[in-house]
């Protein structure tokens, strides 16, 4: 009967690292459980640090008596702590979303298949938090990373544009304080236009009158309300079933009381987008601040030259921070959607700058 062969020295590090990085996480998913006030939320995110607890304890038996020094974690997982702390869920559970779904115990024949498998339902454990955190997020903020951004790169584009064509440094300002002023009054009253119409379309779409008080007060038989809640995009049997119910319901709410106390039904409620001057004020706010940047320079006497360089690189940080947040928010990896949103923004404007150039000879 053969030994079992002894742990690698490059193994037993590893294993220490996994060890260090499940106490990390551990303390990750205790600090967004700490944040939630939604119980339910907290009580999913607690029991992902427990079984993250049970990760720790599988490799510390792997290591046993070769436990070593304790180690720190990955610098990925303690900068997730960091955010956790600072920002708490929304990004933080869509940066570990995506940490679950990379897990290293997928290919490492070291790690149990039961861990492989911990791991990727966390993967998805998480990813629905994250998108239930999404869909909570208010809608003000993530207008205010795209209007941000189009004011960006339009009025980037804008000032080189102009500057590409051989104009001195206050037509360069005027031009682009007009394109601050048309873009965000442009924007301001595209979305108000838009959340107003959407309003009354989904206005249009509501059900006046409650299913319970159909059945209720209205000499009607179950199949023939079923015919309402089938126009809601029931299917028949669902739709005779949930008849049934609240006519039972309000049968023995009758034989009780001698009235009806039967809630609405949840069918056809129709959330609206919000308000529209609040949509329009908040738009023209957000595009007139990313505007703003590429006239900063010109706004403070710098010259056509220098001021281009210092416009670009402005815009060029500000176009990675808002390419990162979208990635985050998105679930993915933020570095190359920040690389991403850097590439098109400034390609947009560099383009505009060589048709200056061309416009700026032809003109001269």
């Amino acid at each position: 009967m053969s030994q079992q062969q002894a742990p690698s020295e490059q193994q037993l590090e590893r294993w220490r690292r996994y060890l260090a990085n499940e106490r990390s996480e551990a303390e990750v998913y205790k600090t967004l459980a700490a944040r939630q006030k939604n119980p339910e939320d907290r009580e999913i995110l607690t029991k992902i640090a427990e079984a993250e607890s049970r990760h720790q304890q599988y490799w510390r038996d792997k290591l046993g008596d070769q436990l070593g020094s304790p180690r720190k974690a990955d610098f990925n997982t303690r900068a997730l702590g960091f955010l956790a702390k600072i920002f708490g869920s929304v990004f933080t559970l869509a940066l570990m979303q995506s940490a679950e779904s990379r897990s290293p115990y997928l290919a490492d024949d070291d790690a149990s298949d039961q861990l492989a498998m911990d791991e990727q339902v966390h993967a998805e454990v998480v990813r629905g938090l994250a998108t239930r955190s999404r869909e909570r997020m208010s809608g003000t903020f993530r207008a205010a990373v795209f209007g941000v951004n189009d004011g960006l790169v339009s009025n980037l584009a804008l000032v080189l544009g102009v500057l590409g064509s051989g104009v001195g440094s206050t037509v360069v300002l005027i031009t682009g304080v007009s394109g601050l002023l048309a873009g965000a009054l442009s924007m301001g009253a595209g979305e108000f236009i838009s959340v107003k119409s959407q309003n009354e379309l989904l206005g249009a779409s509501t059900p006046q009158t409650s299913s319970s008080a159909m059945a209720a007060n209205v000499d009607v038989e179950a199949n023939e309300l079923a015919l309402v809640f089938r126009a809601r995009g029931m299917s028949e049997s669902e739709a005779q079933h949930k008849a049934d119910q609240l006519f039972a319901k309000i049968s023995q709410d009758a034989e009780s009381h001698g009235a009806t106390a039967v809630e609405d039904d949840e069918f056809g409620q129709v959330k609206t987008p919000g308000g529209a001057w609040e949509a329009a004020i908040s738009s023209f706010f957000f595009f007139a601040g990313g505007a703003l940047l590429p006239i900063l320079p010109f706004i403070f006497g710098a010259s056509t030259s220098l001021g281009a360089v210092i416009a670009v690189v402005l815009v060029s940080l500000a176009l990675l921070i808002t390419g990162g947040v979208t990635g985050i928010l998105s679930g993915k990896p933020p570095a190359w959607r920040a690389v991403r949103q850097l590439l098109i923004g400034l390609g947009a404007a560099g383009a505009t700058y060589v048709l200056g150039l061309a416009f700026g000879g032809i003109v001269g």
